[in-house]
């Protein structure tokens, strides 16, 4: 049967941060304060780093379900990134173009439009002969239809895009960090509580101060 996990190099610094609370509660520090040479401090600091797997083993449950968690947000994390990548390397497919065309679409309809009718329009009014001028309005009404479709269509595109990228519910990601958060709390406090205190009363009790 596999034992507590060992502490790894990264957790180093938070073991240190709840070694320095331990020092630092009232009876520990009380107790320190009775030595004349003022190094038992130090001394029993340097005697817990020595001792890390002895104190962590305390609270080896709550820290296996730690390392369990930084994985589990670790491997999303990673999956995300390897989608992005795969999708930024994906050469353009017919379907992503469409949004391109949308867009370009409506302004050039619109002016296209805008110059037709003010051509027919003003070919009208200068009694032009000839049927140029009613075509180039009627032209441009088509275009002004084409503008008015084409941005009606951007805007439902959008819509459904929108709708398509937003969050799901009970979204794993958020619950993930929030578990990891969790899980960090409660092994630094059995670590606080079962490892560290422990082990530096016992010290002390161990130690006299002359």
């Amino acid at each position: 049967m596999a034992g507590p996990p060992r502490l790894r190099p990264e957790d180093r610094a938070d073991f240190e941060d709840v070694l320095r609370r331990a020092l630092s509660t009232t009876d520990i520090r009380t107790a320190l304060l009775a030595d004349p040479t003022s190094a038992a401090a130090t001394r029993l600091r340097a005697q817990a780093l020595r001792a890390v797997d002895e104190i962590t083993a305390a609270a080896g449950d709550e820290y296996g379900e730690y390392l369990a968690a930084r994985s589990t947000v670790e491997h999303g994390r990673e999956s995300r990134t390897s989608v992005e990548d795969n999708r930024q390397s994906r050469p353009a497919s017919p379907g992503a173009l469409l949004p391109a065309l949308a867009t370009l679409t409506p302004p050039i309809a619109a002016t296209a439009a805008a110059v037709l009718l003010v051509v027919g329009y003003g070919l009208r009014l200068a009694d032009t002969q000839g049927p140029m001028g009613g075509s180039l309005v009627t032209a441009g009404w088509v275009f002004a239809l084409i503008a008015a479709a084409s941005t009606l269509a951007g805007l439902t595109a959008l819509l459904c895009t929108a709708l398509r990228t937003r969050p799901r519910r009970g979204d794993r990601t958020g619950a993930s960090a929030r578990n990891l958060h969790h899980a960090r709390a409660r092994w630094q406090r059995a670590l606080l509580e079962r490892g560290v205190l422990p082990y530096l009363r016992r010290q002390l009790t161990a130690t006299r101060f002359d």
